[in-house]
């Protein structure tokens, strides 16, 4: 193997890892955002509200990360309402269509994620919130949902992990970010090894760095556990 190909052609794997943090920090970001209220309003009684962001999740987490983001790439060109709108300056973007469908995809699974961390707080943190006078928008501000994120943080890192990994399929839609980079090396040198080798390191050397912050804030936050 020559790795010498690789040390070469390192701008284009570094211009890769920034369109695959860029990608994947936005789309987490604007999942997480929508998903708090989403996962609040899942956990109402009332079926009709608890029912229609039931369906999303199950939409979303029923069918693979890839069709998705073809559907949105080269469906919404079809419909001619969006491709007369202002909304077809930023469908007819590839970056916007796997940031979109990126977004969407994590904002599901971060749903069920804080829903499941939200039902499992102790009744008796509730109880004690309640006997306080707490109203309940106070009672998710200061205890449900602080709570809910230390016990949801485990689950979390695993979606933060599933979206990076995720990511490569961005250069399906010619994004080049870091398996986009190893295409392209690929295909100007006939080197698979070695493109998708560098590729893979990338990927290690990022997930070892979103575990290590990880642990770090899972030792803060259960700190009063220890």
């Amino acid at each position: 193997m020559d790795f010498s190909i690789i040390f070469s052609n390192l701008d284009i794997y570094f211009e890769g890892l920034k369109n695959t943090l860029l990608l994947v920090s936005t789309s987490l970001a604007i999942g997480l955002i929508f998903a708090i209220p989403l996962a609040v309003l899942r956990t109402s009684n009332n079926f009709f509200i608890s029912g229609t962001i039931g369906v999303y999740v199950y939409c979303f987490r029923g069918t693979p990360l890839l069709i998705q983001m073809f559907i949105i790439y080269y469906g919404m060109g079809q419909f001619e309402l969006i491709k007369n709108s202002f909304l077809w300056v930023f469908f007819k973007e590839a970056y916007f269509c796997a940031l979109f469908a990126f977004s969407l995809n994590s904002c599901a699974y971060t749903i069920e994620i804080i829903r499941g961390a939200i039902k499992n707080t102790p009744h008796g943190e509730v109880e004690a919130a309640k006997a306080a006078g707490m109203s309940r928008l106070l009672r998710f501000r200061r205890i449900i949902l602080p709570s809910a994120f230390r016990r949801a943080l485990p689950s979390y890192s695993n979606e933060i992990i599933f979206m990076l990994q995720g990511s490569s399929l961005a250069s399906v839609i010619t994004i080049v970010d870091i398996t986009g980079a190893a295409r392209i090396v690929n295909s100007r040198f006939y080197s698979p090894y070695e493109a998708f080798l560098t590729a893979a390191i990338f990927y290690m050397a990022i997930t070892f760095i979103i575990l290590w912050l990880i642990k770090k804030l899972e030792f803060k936050w259960f700190a009063h556990l220890r």
